[in-house]
């Protein structure tokens, strides 16, 4: 059976529905990388700061939904490293899509987003031990860039991130 994704640009009024998506994932995935207490504090924070990103309009937030149900989004912009570069800041999905096809919707409408956006390369960063978000990135066309960082989220405690880059071609 196909499913149909809904894909769409947010909007100012989806920040609660962001918050959501980004907090129960971001429970799910990383909740093992820190201390309950940070964790607890870590996923309140990325509940309420949707509002203020969408506010700032800098970037682009795309939603995907299914049954009228957002599910996933992803989170870009220019990178700020990587001069005429894109870099994708966030792609998170609710614990409830996963498998069911959305996150690989929203990455194929992310990438020929951004190629209409005239950018022709695009990078990200995820956590090396994370290997769920690193076999759908490879599965999504990025390759390991051979960069490695180790990235402070807020609890003093660096964990090691590893880019991932992709050449936007016109059938992206």
């Amino acid at each position: 059976m196909t499913k149909n994704f809904a894909i769409f640009q947010a909007s100012a009024e989806h920040g609660d529905v962001l918050g959501e998506i980004h907090a129960e994932s971001w429970k799910a995935a990383y909740a093992g990388f820190f201390t309950p207490e940070f964790c607890a504090e870590a996923v309140r924070h990325r509940r309420g700061k949707w509002h203020d990103v969408l506010a700032k309009g800098q970037d682009t937030v795309l939603i995907a939904a299914l049954d009228e149900r957002p599910l996933n989004f992803s989170y870009f912009g220019s990178s700020p490293t990587q001069p005429g570069s894109a870099e994708i800041f966030g792609f998170y999905g609710h614990p409830d899509s996963w498998g069911t096809g959305s996150a690989g919707a929203l990455m194929t409408a992310t990438l020929r987003r951004l190629r209409g956006d005239g950018f022709s390369r695009v990078h990200l960063w995820t956590l090396r031990d994370t290997p769920q978000s690193r076999r759908f990135y490879t599965k999504s066309g990025f390759t390991e860039s051979g960069a490695a960082r180790g990235h402070d989220f807020g609890d003093g405690n660096l964990i090691d991130q590893v880019e991932y880059e992709f050449v936007v071609t016109e059938t992206a």
